[in-house]
């Protein structure tokens, strides 16, 4: 029987790194409209800053620095399995010691909070 390709790990880190992407590409002109308002209306901009307090704002913050980094870090991958001269065991390598360092910062992070 032949596996789907589907449950392969990297086709799951490809679908994620596009829906990063797409994320943060939809994030962008909301991003650059606030940025505006620092030049063309402050007071304005003021107003819109108090609402950073909500609880859902910020959970929306932590999703978006999550989206940055699964996009820069899938990014980086690609690029070093494509392009550095790497046997298949020293990708596993570089692979396994990604995800330890993202493991390490995760409970970095749930100390902080």
């Amino acid at each position: 029987m032949k596996a789907v390709a589907r449950a392969h790990p990297l086709w799951l880190a490809y679908i994620l790194h596009r829906l990063s992407g797409i994320g943060l590409a939809l994030f962008l002109p909301f991003h650059f409209w606030v940025l505006s308002l620092a030049l063309n209306n402050a007071a304005q901009l003021d107003a819109f800053l108090t609402l950073s307090d909500l609880f859902l704002v910020k959970l929306a913050e932590t999703g978006l620095v999550f989206l940055l980094a699964v996009h820069m870090f899938g990014g980086l991958r690609l690029m070093a399995l494509e392009w550095l001269p790497w046997s298949p065991s020293q990708k596993r390598w570089a692979a396994a010691a990604t995800a330890g360092a993202f493991f390490i910062s995760i409970i970095f992070l749930m100390q902080a909070i």
